[in-house]
């Protein structure tokens, strides 16, 4: 029952935290978009009104006027629309889910005994724990003091730009080093979203409360609030495609698991950043067609860095039967795939591959050899996978 609790939490937080993401992502494209795609005012009322630009536009059967202020409305409603709860249920429900599937089994998901740093071999689960979550505060502060020391006042946000694609290359490769490949494709993505979150949090909504109260008091808001609101959620936007790759990366095991992990990790970040810019300026009318094709040239180079090798020729002798390598599924892999796992904490079989029958088995030979011969699976090799059953393994596949 405990297994199966964890489990139903699970999906259900999942759920949550897709719906609360496609309403936060949604709506941070759309105002993207809207403040893009905004004209002079044509009107001389609108113009004395203060309006800095306008949008026309046709959805659901009516018409809509989206005019855009500064910081000087003629007047201010009580009803006034705030953008922040979804960017929150996001971030808590996302946290939810890491804390059920990592935090809960750490030694599991988190501990990696193949890095290449002792220290890191070595960390108990608990250790381990902490230091992802660490790694999500930790690059939240760094992030943010770079944001204060090098652009304050929004006047080099070029070089910012660049520093902060420095920095989340240093937590790809630092993730890969320290974590198991598919938890450290979700840290960095988490670190992402828990940036994007803290703007809201920190800047972007305490920001529009001042410039509301100062104009509810008949004062002039400070500019800086509203251009350092718009600076975060500039950022925000261009963390958007990143982090939803690096949400669903977990279910595609050879971005992760070859020694090029982290250098996949980084040229996925920029694609989905400069592929993101295309979008950003064809709001405005600019159809820079190069922000595209130099993405598509990184996910090229994605797709040959993560091609498997050429399989050598497998170091088991002699031919390997089928029932040979049921008894190594047995031993190594049906204490999870299985339909009545024995591992604790799973409820059903991961993913819903089985390895019960041997039928099941022949049909997953191709995927059995791809995340066998990566170190993928098991999982931490925490049921000791020896290399001659990997080698086994090849050998079956092959014939």
């Amino acid at each position: 029952m405990e297994a199966f609790a964890l489990e139903f939490g699970n999906l259900l937080l999942r759920w949550l935290h897709v719906i609360a993401a496609i309403a936060w992502i949604g709506e941070s494209i759309y105002f993207v978009m809207l403040d893009n795609s905004l004209h002079p005012p044509r009107g001389e009322q609108s113009k004395k009104l203060g309006v800095f630009g306008e949008m026309w536009s046709v959805h659901g059967g009516g018409f809509y006027h989206n005019q855009k202020y500064l910081t000087n409305p003629a007047e201010l409603p009580n009803d006034l629309h705030w953008s922040f709860w979804k960017a929150y249920v996001t971030w808590l429900s996302g946290f939810g889910l890491f804390t059920v599937l990592y935090l809960f089994n750490p030694a599991f998901y988190l501990v990696n005994p193949g890095s290449p740093w002792a220290w890191a071999a070595a960390m108990s689960g608990t250790q381990a724990s902490v230091l992802a979550v660490a790694f999500l505060v930790l690059g939240y502060v760094l992030y943010s003091q770079m944001c204060r020391r090098i652009s304050p006042n929004m006047e080099d946000d070029g070089l910012l730009s660049a520093a902060v694609g420095v920095m989340m290359v240093a937590v790809a490769y630092l993730s890969t080093q320290i974590f198991p490949g598919r938890a450290a494709f979700l840290i960095t993505g988490a670190v992402m979203a828990t940036c994007m979150s803290a703007n809201v949090f920190f800047w972007i909504i305490p920001g529009q409360r001042r410039m509301v109260d100062a104009l509810k008091a008949g004062q002039a808001p400070n500019p800086l609030d509203g251009q350092r609101g718009k600076q975060r959620s500039v950022h925000n936007t261009y963390f958007t495609l990143p982090v939803v790759f690096l949400m669903l990366s977990n279910h595609y095991s050879f971005t992760y698991s070859g020694p090029y992990a982290w250098i996949i990790m980084s040229l996925f970040i920029f694609a989905g950043a400069v592929i993101r810019q295309y979008f950003v300026l064809r709001h405005s009318g600019k159809n820079q067609l190069a922000y595209p094709i130099v993405g598509v040239v990184m996910l090229l180079a994605i797709g040959w860095l993560a091609a498997p090798a050429a399989t050598p020729a497998a170091d088991a002798k002699g031919v390997v039967s089928l029932d040979q390598v049921r008894t190594i599924v047995a031993a190594r892999c049906v204490e999870c795939h299985s339909a009545k796992p024995t591992q604790a904490g799973f409820a059903s079989a991961p993913a819903g591959i089985m390895f019960d029958a041997a039928d099941q088995i022949v049909a997953r030979a191709a995927q059995i050899k791809q995340v066998v011969a990566s170190r993928y699976m098991p999982l931490a090799n925490m049921t000791k996978m020896t290399d001659a059953e990997r080698a086994a393994i090849a050998s079956w596949t092959q014939q």
